[in-house]
């Protein structure tokens, strides 16, 4: 495991866009003028901002979450266990794949979790057999059985420090 880095500092004004944009992101033609104007800040310094926030991984993504079970798509939650040399190596694999939506790094025998969405069982299958072949690490393929969402907001504005 590597060491947490070191949490960058937040103004206040960051701390207000990621709660504007991780719970309602402006579906308007010019979004960053709207968050710059409840925020105070000129749009062009918004977007700078939220290409900061992005740049230093506070940011994940930015994009619409859908129902992935409603548009035909499969989804499974994997994981494997990974010696610490090929760590690296194999979370930029993992990573590469546009249907990985979530990998986190655990302290268990299976260190590496992730979530992946494709059109079939048989073509997610294949994808993970691939990788295995590739890394040389076996992936546990758990299919989900039901789909869970829960919408979890972080409240930025409660504090400066969390």
């Amino acid at each position: 495991m590597t060491a947490s880095p070191a949490k960058p500092a937040l103004d206040a004004a960051d701390r207000r866009i990621l709660d504007l944009i991780q719970t309602g992101f402006p579906i308007v033609p010019r979004p960053y003028a709207l968050i710059g104007e409840k925020c105070g800040l000129a749009e062009e310094e918004a977007l700078r901002r939220v290409r900061r926030l992005k740049e230093i991984g506070i940011i994940r993504r930015l994009g619409a979450n859908f129902r992935s079970d409603k548009l035909g798509f499969r989804s499974t939650l994997c994981a494997a266990s990974v010696p610490e040399e090929k760590l690296a190596d194999f979370i930029t694999r993992v990573n590469a794949e546009p249907g990985v939506t979530h990998n986190y790094l655990r302290r268990h025998k299976y260190n590496v979790w992730f979530t992946l969405i494709g059109p079939s069982r048989e073509e997610m299958s294949a994808l993970l057999e691939r990788i295995g072949h590739e890394t040389g690490v076996a992936i546990l393929d758990l299919p989900a059985r039901a789909i869970y969402k829960i919408k979890v907001d972080f409240n930025m504005e409660a504090g400066e420090e969390r």
